[in-house]
């Protein structure tokens, strides 16, 4: 593909902060030209009306998604929320080309999706030929898939830290507690009690004990690591802040391995990767340390009980995982660099 081309993007969900984030990339990206944004509830209003901080890009205005000539579009970014994306894709044009952030693709198994959406899967034919968009362990797939679903941004965090572990049996599997922490952000814009100010502000809590449906994604991608059934332990907590994600995992070390040894895989499994690493010597991995950016960074620290390893990671919510995340698998599946329009540094302090 030529550096100047133009490929005709829409982003359905425009309204939404996954799909707002999306549109900022996207208009800054070199090969993207945004000819679409939809948004249901604010269809026939500028951009600029419901986001104000994109206000003077010259963006189309938003309309239904039957409003759209999609003939015209190359690509789709689908914001949408569960059940609602599935409706929406399975109608779409062949010729599209989707990249979807939203639960309705992302597992394998449509029973499991059942048990955890409470909805049969109404696109069944296309949720078997999505891929698992998890960029940096998928990309061959992901670059000649037609659908590719974005994972949720807790999985991003956690699998992106403990896949290489398990595949390389260097931890247990069967003993893992993952504490998550996530901005407000990741309720999605809205209106509900608990991500009111007062609300959420000046405080921290966890939600979804034991029944968050990010849980079952994780296992998924784990299992099929490990190579046998994983389960873990899942709790995420809502902080008062407006993005950023945090994961402090603690694992069982394999007999005879280290904290030393897992740092080291990790660094060698992500040496070559634009948008992942390690936290420099003597520094802890932080969300401030990669807001407004596509980076993901790890840490490791030996636990003080013998054989435990406490094993960190943090991104920013809405761009690694979500949006950027979304536009790095964009570049893939269009043949381009897979940095292009990602280059964006760490937004400090």
């Amino acid at each position: 593909m030529s550096s100047a081309q133009k490929i005709r993007v829409a982003v359905i969900g425009a309204s939404g902060y996954t799909g707002a984030d999306l549109v900022r990339l996207a208009y800054a990206h070199p090969n993207m030209e945004i000819v679409a944004l939809t948004a249901n509830s604010h269809a026939g209003k500028p951009m600029e009306a419901v986001f104000p901080h994109l206000s003077g890009l010259g963006l189309p205005g938003l309309v239904t998604n039957d409003e759209v000539d999609w003939s015209g579009v190359d690509a789709a970014f689908c914001g949408l929320p569960h059940a609602t994306s599935q409706q929406v894709i399975k109608v779409l044009p062949e010729h599209l080309k989707i990249v979807d952030m939203s639960a309705d693709f992302r597992l394998r198994n449509p029973e499991t999706y059942r048990q955890w959406y409470g909805n049969e899967h109404a696109a069944l034919d296309l949720q078997a030929d999505a891929v698992y968009g998890l960029t940096e362990h998928y990309r061959d797939q992901i670059a000649g898939a037609r659908l590719v679903a974005c994972p949720g941004c807790y999985p991003t965090a956690v699998l992106m830290l403990l896949l290489p572990l398990v595949a390389a049996g260097l931890i247990d599997a069967s003993d893992l507690v993952i504490d998550a922490k996530s901005g407000v952000s990741g309720a999605g814009r809205a209106l509900k009690q608990n991500t009111l100010f007062c609300e959420a502000g000046e405080g921290m809590g966890p939600y979804s004990i034991g029944k968050h449906r990010h849980a079952p994604e994780i296992e998924q991608e784990l299992s099929l690591a490990a190579g046998r059934e994983v389960i873990v332990n899942f709790t995420p907590h809502l902080v008062p802040m407006s993005r950023g994600e945090f994961i402090t995992a603690y694992a069982r070390l394999a007999p005879g391995k280290t904290a030393g040894d897992c740092h080291d895989v990790l660094a060698e499994r992500y040496d070559d990767e634009a948008f992942v690493n390690m936290a420099p010597d003597g520094v802890m991995p932080a969300t401030q340390l990669v807001r407004g950016s596509n980076r993901v960074m790890m840490g490791v620290v030996p636990d003080r009980i013998e054989g435990r390893v406490v094993l960190l990671s943090t991104l920013d919510n809405l761009v690694k995982g979500s949006a950027g995340q979304a536009v790095q698998n964009f570049n893939l599946m269009f043949g381009l660099p897979e940095a292009t329009g990602l280059e964006q540094v760490t937004l400090f302090p």
